[in-house]
């Protein structure tokens, strides 16, 4: 390859992220592993499938597949590849996984993991079947591998308004998150009978931080993720799923706006919706940024660490996922 080609190719691999990083800061930090893992992605059949709260240097530079839960759900199943490497958290890859159950999963960090698929085991959910006799179980897909098993259908935050509404019953086990939860039984008016798991990034935001940030932002509109206490979506000038932030942003194009979200999806809008100006409540999901460039290219280039699922389990939880994507 010329050196001129070279230049032009880091230039077009720059270009996404210029509005939210200095180009001697990428080319110094990123731009090497970015090349490394675009030629080890050729020559291994792979793909990165990438969450919205992925680093931009991640999610514009690497990543083949972006998306929500949901997304990334659906895209799994359409992956023509050998190898499948998951820049998001354990539950994600777990679900790519039992979606490819022939396919190489990797995770560049297998300790990424989420506060709600860790608040929740196998036997809480058998015990709340118990209580609750003949009450359907709507598990979100934050939730390891074992509880999606016992499950009757999962749902994602973009999908768990449809997903609720088609099962026709008045009363509803819907689990981990208990916020989701909430905000769903307000929506629909079923009974929701909650687990008490939520997002550690999530449950940190307040009315009162919401008002601040409109005093100190006059005109700004408020959009926030429904795994936010239920008080704090009625802040909100709109509350939804990652996909739909996007969405909301590119069609109704507010001069500021404030996601009350993980921060990263403030600096990955601003490449894709570059006339709105991003307020950044900066808070950030440790187990997401455990996902790096360097440990993407490592994994590329030591085919580590494979995700592996019991397999008493790949059968009920695909069952869980599947009747979620059917809907």
């Amino acid at each position: 390859m010329s050196v001129s080609s070279t230049l032009q190719s880091r230039d077009s691999l720059y270009a996404p992220v210029s509005r939210v990083m200095d180009r001697a800061d990428w080319e110094e930090q990123f731009a090497d592993d970015i090349e490394a893992i675009l030629r080890l992605k050729r020559e291994k059949n792979a793909v990165i499938l990438a969450h919205n709260y992925q680093t931009p240097e991640i999610f514009h530079c690497v990543s083949d597949i972006k998306g929500d839960s949901l997304a990334l759900a659906r895209e799994a199943q359409n992956v023509d590849a050998d190898i499948i490497v998951m820049a998001g958290v354990h539950f994600m890859a777990e679900t790519a996984k039992m979606l490819n159950p022939e396919k190489l999963v990797l995770i560049p960090d297998e300790r990424a993991g989420c506060s709600l698929a860790e608040s929740i085991t196998a036997e809480n959910v058998r015990a709340m079947r118990r209580e609750y006799p003949g009450v359907p179980v709507v598990t979100y897909v934050n939730s390891t591998a074992e509880v999606k098993a016992e499950s009757d259908v999962c749902c994602t935050s973009g999908n768990a308004k449809k997903i609720v509404e088609s099962l026709g019953t008045d009363r509803v086990i819907m689990i981990p998150d208990q916020y989701l939860a909430r905000n769903i039984e307000a929506e629909t008016g079923i009974k929701m009978l909650t687990w008490p798991g939520s997002c550690e990034v999530h449950e940190r935001f307040t009315p009162q931080e919401i008002r601040q940030y409109r005093r100190m932002h006059p005109g700004v509109v408020v959009i926030a993720h429904p795994e936010c206490p239920p008080e704090v979506v009625a802040e909100a000038d709109f509350s939804g799923s990652t996909a739909r932030m996007i969405d909301f942003v590119a069609e109704k194009r507010p001069e500021k706006a404030l996601l009350v979200t993980e921060c990263s999806m403030s600096d990955n809008l601003t490449t894709l919706s570059p006339d709105t100006e991003f307020v950044r409540p900066c808070n950030l999901c440790p187990h997401m940024k455990r996902i790096t460039l360097k440990n993407i290219r490592t994994t590329l280039e030591n085919l580590e660490t494979p995700v592996t699922i019991p397999e008493e389990l790949i059968a009920p939880a695909r069952r869980a996922v599947e009747r979620m994507l059917a809907v």
